[in-house]
């Protein structure tokens, strides 16, 4: 899908994402581009989304981070230097079991879920990593907070923060 000449692609490997939300693609590609507006990329760029499930991610975490275990979403920048058309920013991969699990804890809606670790792994691409410290965790939060208000989407942190 392109939005804004952004190209935004979805691959969908496990079915389920499915009943997550009307014309799943367009709502994947609404989330992107609100991570896009609050750190503006500087030109187009091309994305890739791919949802799938907890063994292909738990597969990656390992491969990838040494974790041996499933996690919600992963981002792989892409490390390859910009030529011509959009630049490519990399992937986001989500699992599904683990979003779905996680959305019943929280007593969230799963569209909010989702389209909060849409952005959350898009703002990873842009070079955003809470892990680096609370202060850089404090500002990838609130950007994900702006994002989400833009969608309609209510602060994921309000009441993990009571």
């Amino acid at each position: 899908m392109q939005e804004n000449d952004n190209e935004i692609d979805v691959s969908v490997e496990d079915e389920r994402w499915e009943g997550v939300a009307p014309d799943l693609e367009a709502f994947i590609a609404r989330a992107v581009e609100a991570a896009l507006a609050v750190v503006p990329p500087g030109g187009p760029i091309e994305i890739s989304v791919v949802l799938t499930d907890d063994p292909a991610v738990q597969e990656l975490n390992r491969a990838w981070r040494g974790k041996d275990k499933p996690t919600n979403v992963l981002s792989f920048p892409n490390e390859q230097p910009h030529g011509g058309g959009p630049r490519l920013l990399g992937d986001v991969v989500l699992a599904y079991d683990t979003m779905l699990r996680e959305s019943g804890e929280q007593s969230k809606p799963l569209g909010h879920h989702l389209a909060h670790l849409v952005v959350h792994g898009t703002l990873h691409l842009l070079g955003h990593d809470h892990e680096l410290g609370d202060a850089e965790a404090d500002a990838m939060e609130a950007l994900e907070v702006e994002a989400l208000r833009r969608l309609g989407v209510p602060d994921p942190y309000g009441d993990a923060a009571e």
